[in-house]
């Protein structure tokens, strides 16, 4: 019997890799591109996203309601994203039909037309998403915290882009954008489910064949600054979001950070959401997380308070993270290991997870790590470990963004913050 994983390297470069899946009846399959926000110019932030819109509405064989219809004819669905470092566009279909989605995929991604008609009306949609977004302030304040971090630079631009470029974007930009950036060097294959490695790829091949074949810009190195972002709008709510540098997808440390934030604010147990939630009521929502890229990374604690309970919120969630240096309890960490944990191994009965995650680990590393080892690096986190990724963090300039009412003194400086957490 073949071994579960398997992975070729074509001669034009492309990388397919599959894992196969005996208890289901399904496939999740997906062309996985290393190309996202971040290899934007800055004159065409968006175009990453829009590309991946008009992806979906028509090539030489089938136009959009083509698609959507030879999709849904059997059962199956196929949708895309847009992140900062990456696009991705999958199907999940049952496994007598995955010919089909290698079929689609591979199609829009080679013979995408780019119908002007098509893409006019998308612009329209884009547009919809982009004022949804900012009508959306525990939505839009992400993008402002990630602007501030990394200020002036592809890394802090929004994905959906700002409407004046979208509403300016040009077919050619698009065009250009898709040939400079889609390449079989940059371009992972990846399939989980009930299927054949061998025949996997013997579609691959045959759908893919017109992939450029050629070494794709590299996007410019993300640098951290930090920095503040305040709006001030008529809400019932006061969005806070503080963050710091974090650790890269390349350093072994993002272990030691990914259990902080668990335990920090990583649920209903964490220390954030019974300080601040259950025993004070000051939130509705609290929760940290962290967000590693090429790179660089970041860790953040978002809240949701009352305008006149920002003053008392402040203080108190920087007293946590201060309290986080003074030491963790065993049972704290070991309930932080648990949950991490448990999230990766339900993670692993997905075939659509399972798809992703090796495309994505094929990528970063160059290989697939077994749920074994990220396991073990998890176990092996120890509280020294986080103490020292605590000290890191609130060493480097933190990240602050407000969307709500005018607060005042409420809200202190970010020299204060620093000094608070530092001294």
């Amino acid at each position: 019997m073949s071994a579960p994983i398997q992975r070729t390297l074509l001669d034009n470069g492309l990388e397919i890799v599959t894992e196969r899946m005996e208890q289901v009846e399904t496939v999740s399959f997906g062309a996985y591109v290393a190309a996202g926000t971040r290899h934007e110019e800055a004159s065409s932030n968006g175009v990453a996203h829009f590309l991946e819109h008009m992806a979906f509405k028509g090539t030489h064989r089938r136009s959009a309601a083509r698609i959507a219809e030879e999709i849904e004819n059997v059962g199956a669905s196929i949708n895309a994203y847009t992140a900062r470092e990456n696009t991705a566009y999958y199907a999940k279909l049952l496994k007598e039909d995955l010919a089909l989605g290698i079929d689609i995929i591979g199609d829009i991604l080679t013979h995408s037309t780019f119908d002007p008609e098509e893409l006019q009306r998308e612009r329209g949609v884009i547009l919809q998403e982009i004022g949804q977004a900012n009508d959306t302030p525990d939505d839009v304040i992400f993008d402002h915290f990630q602007e501030r971090a990394y200020p002036a630079q592809p890394m802090g631009r929004p994905i959906l882009g700002p409407d004046t470029l979208i509403a300016a974007m040009e077919r050619d930009t698009l065009m250009n954008y898709m040939g400079g950036h889609y390449s079989t060097r940059n371009t992972v294959i990846a399939a989980a489910g009930k299927l054949d490695h061998d025949e996997v790829v013997r579609l691959v091949e045959q759908h893919f064949s017109d992939l450029p074949d050629h070494a794709p810009p590299k996007p410019e190195p993300a640098r951290y600054a930090g920095g503040q972002f305040k709006e001030t709008r008529a809400l019932d709510q006061l969005h806070f979001l503080l963050g710091f540098e974090g650790p890269g997808l390349h350093e072994p440390s993002r272990y030691a950070l990914m259990v902080l934030s668990t335990l920090l604010g990583g649920g209903m147990s964490s220390r954030l959401f019974q300080e601040i939630r259950e025993k004070r009521g000051l939130v509705y929502s609290v929760y940290s997380f962290a967000s590693s890229f090429a790179d660089s990374g970041l860790f953040g604690i978002y809240a949701g308070t009352g305008p006149d309970q920002l003053g008392e919120l402040v203080p108190v969630l920087l007293d946590e993270l201060r309290r986080l240096q003074d030491g963790i309890s065993p049972e704290e960490l070991a309930r932080a290991r648990a949950q991490l944990k448990a999230s990766l191994l339900m993670s692993q009965e997905s075939t659509g997870s399972r798809c992703a995650q090796l495309a994505r680990q094929v990528q970063v590393h160059g290989q697939v790590i077994p749920a074994s080892e990220t396991i073990a690096m998890i176990d092996a986190v120890r509280e020294e470990e986080i103490l020292a990724m605590a000290a890191r963090l609130f060493s480097s300039t933190p990240t602050l963004a407000t969307i709500g009412r005018e607060c005042g003194d409420d809200l202190p400086a970010l020299s204060a913050i620093q000094e608070s957490l530092t001294s």
